[in-house]
């Protein structure tokens, strides 16, 4: 069966590096996932970023709205509230109909501190739909070398959910090669998100959590 490749770009939008990635993408036909940090939303320029991603076909997910604390650490109410649903009413206009959203994870991280019993509460009575991932690549550490961490997780896994970062670390002048790279391969880059990384769908839960949530 052809490796399937799931490109989620994290942390953004932001301007000078958003704009290379969606012609780089727009230029190969390759569609993709951007869960943008609501601070990153707010600040000039970052909505029409998000405007133009969703224009090109992308999809506009809710990635936090400060990256700052993994949820198992601040399980308070007023935090969550400001964090996912602060975020997600910036969103408005561009969120994808399934609410779309990815926690925090210091750096890819999954542990118990990524949740909150809390957390869980409010993304179930929200309706959204968590989206986690199987290869972090740290292009922010090494922009260079990144892609070939993503080449290797592809001959060993069926169906990669790589996140990405659109942030001015340099790391995504290699993105053209690296899709270049994989589509000679024969790998299918697709949209859609596999069960193994979406544990809740419209609020839903259709996967294990175990190890994702702190218990207090």
């Amino acid at each position: 069966m052809m490796p399937r490749l799931t490109l989620t770009f994290d942390n953004g939008p932001w301007p000078g590096v958003t704009e290379s990635v969606l012609d780089v993408l727009a230029e190969r036909d390759v569609l993709a996932t951007f869960f943008v940090v609501g601070e990153q939303l707010a600040k000039p320029g970052g909505r029409a970023l998000a405007e133009r991603a969703r224009a090109g076909g992308h999809w506009i997910g809710n990635h936090t709205m400060t990256h700052s604390v993994p949820f198992g650490d601040q399980p308070e109410q007023a935090y969550l509230e400001e964090e996912i649903t602060g975020t997600q009413k910036l969103l408005r206009g561009l969120a994808h109909p399934d609410r779309l959203f990815r926690p925090f994870g210091r750096g890819g991280v999954l542990d118990e501190r990524l949740l909150s019993q809390p957390a869980v509460d409010l993304l179930t009575d929200g309706d959204y739909t968590m989206v986690l991932w199987n290869c972090v690549p740290r292009d922010w550490e090494d922009p260079k070398g990144w892609p070939d961490r993503v080449i290797e997780e592809l001959d060993h896994t069926e169906h990669v959910v790589a996140v990405l970062h659109d942030l001015p670390t340099g790391a995504m002048e290699q993105l053209g090669t690296f899709i270049d790279r994989v589509l000679l391969d024969r790998v299918e880059i697709t949209q859609e998100l596999p069960d193994s990384c979406v544990p809740m769908r419209r609020g839903e839960l259709i996967g294990s959590l175990d190890g994702l949530v702190r218990v207090s």
